[in-house]
């Protein structure tokens, strides 16, 4: 019987699909792209009109061979991965290596994976749209040619390991930008004064808003002088109602999920990075829970609002069923054929997939999609605000309540706190029962959490739906940023380096207008209004000159930052701040290179948390005493806290151990440096022994042990390593499982990655 193939490049995704169609179809899953630029090499001929080199990876060489053993068993294909332009370029690859017609190629997409879409889907394929394919493929040479280029240029002039990328750099500029806010940030006392005040048994705040008539601004109570004289002046004073205004206001319900504000809620509701979102978002709609969660649209399908509007008179009643609301998109190059993020079915509420999503992640943002799709389609909420002003001797308090008078979309999302204030006439007497002063200070620009960067990203142009996530994610994972105590993104001091840099010598690298419109210049490929050799060449041939002429002209020392700091005051020696292939880092006295009699000054590196622009040299000078002597452990050893190449440790001996990254080394005590110590012995004492012995290997015969280390349990035959999923016990691991283990890894290879040229 002839079968008909159908290819998406999900193994999930393949999963939930089959389920939906019958035995005449088979799934198979790509599993991602299986085809790449090389890793080794550029992988681009910018001498013949920016021709790619594709290569398959070594480890999709066996996926690929099914999938052509498929194909040409089959008798009709379709190419069904995801509708947008990395989707596209999937399906182009796909087709390619599978030697298909392109022209003849079955192209289907959907929005959901549900019965009904898929169905739908498939008694209407089209060809390949090739523009999408242009467009992504640009940015993949674009993205390519930027980090190849200019990351060795990174690497000699700064140090090694560093990258740098179109929309990485930009969001990287935001960051320092933000940061150097910050610190030029002068902070200002000012106090509020609040009264507590009653009528009728009804306890209620009031917050001072006049004096004399004339509104206080935020700054005008700037001491506590002056906020404790007017307290004093207020003690058992009665206040008047002076005035009492009333008025009812609307609150309109949310717009529709996109990619941008489904992370920036996730993380605001939830706590969820941008990478963490998608990750989740990516697993509910490959089981068929949402819609395709890589969108900047705000459409929702006619098929959708009817349902949504049966499930909200069925759940809610009539008076919150009032018709379907559409939304339309008002950025420029969305597209409307997508749809937003929303829930597959709206008759499956959160409470009824609560046994189902048995992953609590995957629960919290289900409900949170689902909540904000409904409350778009209720209406909106109707709210009575109250304001009472109170009159104190020439002091002006204002009380402010609202009550709920119809909640609408609040029934689902974002409820809204009542304040109720008692019912009072102009003239009441008011007792004041307390009056308090409290002290608050300015506050500077808040470091970007990802739902910030993401915003002030998507309002600028930059980047796309697919993009946000792993610009995050690039930055943070190449020492560019670090999350704070409170998981907001703060540069390193290799990001200032880095910034400075480029924003110096190639500014249109990291310049927002010029980022943002190197965007529409994409989507205007992907819509078939501009070619994608011609866009490149516009960029590549600048940007390689400038390059160029900047790897000639520019020594280590152009751009490195220094700056002295001060003078000690024991040695009279000058203190610099210098950088160099490993960082930031301070240095006692002058180097006289020429002289080579005389010692090196001391140096050390900066602490984390240190910031080159700002550290003063009273915070550095402690460095200089490094190594510490911190006391010594209970058997005599002396303990000493050092900082290394990896970070900052405790030495006894020859045992080292790492300092948690909230022990500071230039304060830990000698009690804490010893519980440390002893731990770190008895945990390398612990990896040293096996757990268990289990035998010889029949394949190596070396003696398989069962072993703990850096990052959890594990099997060796001395030459092989495999670690022990979860899902297993390493205590009860035996010699058949410890064996398939091992003989899975050696099947995998040592990771490098090789690819052959297609």
């Amino acid at each position: 019987m002839a079968k008909t193939l159908l290819i998406v490049e999900s193994p999930t995704k393949a999963k939930t699909i089959k389920k939906f169609l019958g035995a005449q179809y088979e799934v198979l899953s790509s599993f991602g792209h299986i085809r790449d630029l090389p890793k080794r090499e550029i992988g681009v001929d910018v001498q013949h009109d920016f021709k790619p080199t594709y290569v398959i990876p070594t480890d999709k060489r066996k996926r690929v061979s099914e999938l052509k053993a498929a194909a040409k068993n089959a008798d009709q294909i379709y190419l069904a991965t995801d509708e947008d332009r990395e989707g596209e370029a999937i399906a182009w690859h796909i087709a390619n290596v599978l030697d298909l017609n392109l022209k003849d190629v079955k192209r289907i997409a959907f929005h959901e994976i549900t019965k009904h879409a898929i169905e739908e889907a498939l008694k209407e394929p089209r060809p390949l749209m090739i523009d999408l394919v242009d467009a992504q493929q640009t940015r993949r040479i674009l993205d390519r040619l930027v980090g190849y280029e200019l990351s060795p240029f990174l690497w000699k002039k700064v140090q090694r390991g560093l990258s740098a990328g179109r929309v990485q750099s930009v969001a990287l500029r935001l960051i320092v930008e933000r940061e150097r806010e910050r610190n030029a940030f002068k902070q200002e006392e000012y106090w509020t004064i609040e009264g507590q005040f009653e009528k009728d048994a009804q306890v209620f705040e009031g917050k001072l808003a006049k004096i004399d008539g004339k509104k206080l601004d935020k700054l005008d109570i700037h001491d506590q002088e002056q906020s404790d004289k007017i307290v004093t002046d207020l003690q058992g004073v009665q206040a008047v109602v002076d005035a009492i205004e009333k008025k009812q206001a609307t609150r309109k319900p949310p717009t529709p999920l996109t990619t941008s504000t489904l992370q920036q809620e996730a993380n605001t509701k939830l706590g969820f990075g941008a990478k963490q979102t998608m990750t989740i978002a990516q697993k509910l709609y490959e089981t068929g829970r949402i819609t395709y969660m890589r969108t900047d649209s705000l459409n929702l399908a006619e098929k959708f609002l009817g349902e949504a509007q049966q499930f909200i008179l069925s759940a809610y009643g009539s008076d919150y069923a009032k018709g379907a609301v559409a939304y339309k998109t008002k950025r420029k190059g969305a597209q409307e054929a997508h749809e937003a993020i929303r829930p597959t079915d709206p008759a499956q509420t959160p409470d009824s997939l609560k046994t189902v999503l048995k992953d609590a992640g995957m629960w919290k943002l289900y409900d949170l999609i689902w909540r904000r799709t409904i409350a778009t389609q209720l209406p909106n909420a109707k709210i009575e605000q109250t304001g009472i002003d109170l009159q104190a001797k020439q002091y002006t308090f204002r009380a402010t309540g609202n009550v709920i008078v119809f909640d609408g979309f609040m029934k689902v999302y974002r409820a809204a706190k009542e304040t109720v204030l008692p019912e009072v006439t102009k003239g009441d007497l008011v007792d004041t029962k307390s009056m308090a002063a409290k002290q608050h200070f300015t506050e500077p620009p808040a470091r970007y959490s990802d739902a910030t960067l993401v915003k002030i990203l998507e309002e600028h142009g930059i980047g796309r739906p697919s993009t946000y996530a792993p610009t995050i994610g690039t930055i943070i994972d190449r020492g560019y940023v670090e999350r704070d105590d409170h998981k907001k993104l703060a540069p390193t001091n290799t990001a200032l380096i880095v910034t400075d840099l480029l924003v110096e010598h190639f500014p249109n690298i990291v310049d927002y207008a010029f980022t943002a419109n190197m965007e529409k210049n994409l989507d205007d490929i992907a819509e078939g209004k501009a070619e994608w050799v011609p866009t490149l060449a516009e960029f590549y041939v600048p940007f390689h000159k400038n390059l160029d002429e900047k790897s000639g002209e520019l020594t280590r020392a152009d751009v490195m930052h220094e700056r002295e700091l001060g003078v000690d005051p024991k040695s009279g020696k000058p203190v610099f701040l210098k950088t160099g292939r490993f960082g930031a880092y301070v240095q006692l006295g002058v180097y006289n290179k020429e002289d080579k009699t005389l010692p090196k000054p001391k140096s050390s590196s900066l602490l984390k948390g240190m910031n080159m622009d700002t550290v003063t040299l009273e915070e550095v000078m402690p460095l200089f005493d490094l190594p510490r002597t911190v006391g010594k452990t209970e058997d005599g050893e002396i303990i000493t806290a050092q900082m290394g190449p990896y970070g900052t440790y405790l030495k006894a001996g020859k045992t080292n151990a790492s300092l948690p990254e909230d022990i500071n080394l230039l304060t830990v005590s000698e009690e804490i440096a010893r519980t440390i110590i002893k731990n770190t012995k008895e945990q390398k004492k612990a990896m040293a022994e096996p757990i268990a012995t289990l035998g010889k290997d029949p394949e190596s015969e070396g003696q398989i042990l069962v072993k703990v280390g850096r990052f959890g349990p594990y099997v060796t035959d001395g030459k092989t390593n495999a670690s022990i999923s979860k899902k297993l016990d390493p205590k009860t691991l035996t010699q058949e499982q410890a064996v398939e283990l091992l003989e899975k890894k050696r099947k995998r290879g040592n990771g490098k990655w090789k690819g052959k040229k297609v």
